[in-house]
């Protein structure tokens, strides 16, 4: 049986903290899908088919090695639960960076399992060096012409940097 993965989130913007628990979550499952949450609640930066784009730029970069899985980026904008059974994953990844994301992750596996306890929910810890990542973060330094270099890849920044100023940021 094919072990199906999902790693949803919304990547607005796409940061190596996410990079990073992509390439290990490959790893564990035959094929990856990269789930772009739409979530307009969230005020996102770039649109759904921007950050869908974007991550599939960001996918097609990273190295692979023989065994990792098939990775494919698709949007969706229904339940995470029911977006896992129409794929048929077994299993969702979710990265952790502290505690206080713990504490949030805790209550959406509770949830989670409430609804189906048959899709398991794996935690990735991000790496040391990314483990202050977050694209909240990453977009408030970028709005005020910080340097984001260290936490996204050449060509995210370089989106940053273009999405500010059309903006007049």
């Amino acid at each position: 049986m094919k072990r199906v993965g999902l790693y949803p989130g919304t990547f607005d913007p796409v940061t190596l903290g996410h990079l990073d628990v992509i390439k290990r979550a490959r790893r564990l499952v035959d094929e990856l899908v990269i789930g772009v949450a739409t979530n307009d609640t969230k005020g996102p930066m770039f649109r759904t088919a921007e950050r869908v784009e974007m991550m599939r730029n960001e996918i097609a970069a990273l190295p692979s090695d023989p065994g990792d899985a098939a990775v494919r980026v698709e949007p969706f904008d229904n339940l995470l639960m029911f977006y896992a059974v129409d794929l048929g994953a077994q299993v969702i990844f979710r990265g952790l960076r502290a505690v206080s994301d713990f504490e949030y992750e805790f209550q959406m596996v509770s949830m989670n399992r409430a609804l189906n306890d048959e899709i398991e929910t794996v935690f990735l810890m991000a790496e040391a060096e990314h483990q202050a990542i977050a694209s909240r973060l990453v977009k408030e330094i970028a709005r005020f012409g910080g340097d984001v270099s260290k936490f996204v890849t050449p060509s995210v920044n370089a989106s940053l940097i273009s999405r500010f100023k059309e903006r007049g940021a």
